[in-house]
């Protein structure tokens, strides 16, 4: 029998969103399985052709040829030949190159993605010479790449199967994927789901039942609350201010894991979570209001790193800070122009109830510090819209007082395959948040925002405290797909993060 079809794709195939197949690994696949198999150039490998016989990678030799297929990295082929009793076969460019953890990331999706073309039960990965390493990344990245939120979509229907990558040891890329990868994957995703969830379901108190429900029965973890009396006594007036609008109060969730020494400082990762953002009495437009449902994500994040480390058993001490709060604009919320006294001690003059990000972190890293005295303290946060129309979707905004800082965050953004871009903090932006009134300002700062709002943040940030700041604002929500990061939520940070933790032990 003849080849029957082909379909290539000359762009990089980045999967839409659907329901999830399961991950695997297996010795070798099955006659009833689709086949999608890494090519680095434009010939079969030697596994492949093995497994398909002679008639079949002949067929397949051919369409390739005449689809022009070159196995260039990114370009994938869907090919149907019925020389074969796979059926199904597809092949995935990978390119000459090396391949880092993070292009097996984006292997796996593309695998994935692929996946979803398939009616057979299994879809077998065939990448031959891959480590077990390699291909646990693979089988995270295709659990990434397959996200979607389809919880209240009434037809949505459910999907069986798994996506299964051969190995000549399946059981120690099996054991590797669980070592780490299995949890990254999921933490990932669950910071997806909290961006995801509407404001009517997911606010400050739901959040924290939540997250304790992820740490449940997680050893060497304990968590903490802080609820409206103890910031009162705390004197946390910033978020207070930010959380008197609505009728859903404020907390702030600390979630601890010891995996280090005894003794050793921890990392702190702070981030902001604002559960909805209607700008307070400073209101927003409608266009897009919508999507501050997800002014949660860095707060999403933090803990979801937190979960991947701890899970995994990562030897390190670390602490999640997420500052929760509702800004609403009824009739006891703040208003521009009044002044608040942050747990600090510092007072800051509210110019816009919009700028309120900065204000619950301003909060957040003081007591993280008087309490925690961190190693490095990184805060991560949803801030500006300034970082996005500087850096667009590709790169997050870094900012950081010291150059080694920034080189370590940098580096592991790199290893993650969540980039970052350092931006400038310079003793003008200092000068740009003073009050006329107060010892700060909040909002009405000028240009640069992304450098004053992390300007803001540094002024709650100790001078001896190792100190970076995350605006994700420009890339926690995808409008155009990437492999591992679908339409929609993008949880940009947990790997990030995770990341970052383990490099601080090597």
């Amino acid at each position: 029998m003849r080849f029957l079809s082909v379909l290539i794709s000359l762009l990089l195939l980045t999967p839409s969103a659907w329901a999830q197949r399961e991950a695997a690994f297996i010795e070798a696949p099955s006659p009833d399985d689709a086949l999608a198999i890494a090519m680095a150039g434009p010939e079969l490998p030697e596994a492949a052709t093995a497994l398909l016989g002679e008639a079949a990678s002949a067929d397949l030799a051919r369409a390739i040829a005449a689809a022009n297929f070159t196995g260039e990295a990114g370009v994938t082929a869907t090919l149907f030949s019925g020389a074969t009793d796979f059926g199904e076969v597809y092949a995935i460019g990978i390119g000459p190159e090396d391949l880092r953890l993070r292009d097996w990331e984006d292997f796996g999706a593309r695998a994935a993605g692929l996946a979803k073309l398939s009616g057979a039960e299994r879809v077998s990965v065939m990448a031959p010479g891959a480590s077990a390493e390699e291909l646990a990344a693979a089988a995270g990245g295709a659990m990434m790449g397959q996200y979607s939120f389809d919880k209240y979509k009434s037809d949505a229907e459910p999907v069986t199967g798994t996506i299964a990558f051969v190995s000549d040891n399946a059981s120690e890329a099996q054991r590797s994927y669980d070592a780490r990868r299995r949890y990254l994957a999921e933490a990932t995703l669950w910071a997806r789901d909290m961006q995801s969830e509407p404001a009517n379901v997911l606010y400050p108190e739901e959040f924290v039942r939540r997250a304790r429900a992820l740490f449940n029965g997680v050893s060497g973890v304990s968590i903490s609350v802080l609820d409206e009396r103890d910031m009162k006594r705390l004197g946390m007036g910033a978020i207070l201010g930010v959380g008197q609008g609505s009728t859903r109060p404020p907390r702030i969730l600390i979630v601890r894991y010891n995996g280090g020494a005894a003794g050793d400082a921890p990392l702190v990762f702070a981030g902001k979570g604002i559960t909805f953002d209607s700008g307070g009495i400073s209101i927003k437009g409608n266009s897009g209001m919508w999507m501050m449902k997800a002014d949660m994500t860095g707060a999403a994040v933090v803990t979801a790193a937190v979960s991947s480390l701890a899970k995994s058993k990562a030897p390190v001490n670390v602490i999640g800070v997420a500052a929760l709060a509702e800004n609403m604009p009824d009739g006891s919320a703040q208003r521009p122009g009044d002044v608040v006294r942050a747990m600090s001690g510092t007072t800051i003059e509210i110019m816009s109830t919009d700028a309120e990000g900065r204000l619950v972190l301003a909060d957040a890293v003081w007591h993280a510090q008087e309490e925690f005295d961190p190693a490095l303290l990184v805060d991560v946060a949803t801030l500006t819209g300034s970082v996005g129309r500087a850096l667009g979707d590709e790169y997050a905004g870094l900012f950081a007082r010291e150059d080694a800082i920034a080189e370590r965050l940098i580096a592991a953004g790199d290893a993650s395959g969540e980039d970052l871009w350092r931006l400038p903090l310079h003793p003008n932006h200092d000068q740009q948040i003073k009050s006329m009134i107060a010892d700060v300002k909040n909002a009405d700062t000028g240009a640069p925002g992304a450098s004053t709002g992390a300007a803001f943040i540094g002024t709650f940030v100790k001078p001896d405290t190792p100190w970076a700041h995350l605006d994700i604002a420009g890339v926690d929500w995808r409008h155009e797909p990437q492999p591992t990061r679908p339409l929609g939520a993008s949880g940009f940070g947990v790997r990030l993060l995770d990341q970052l933790a383990r490099d601080s032990v090597e």
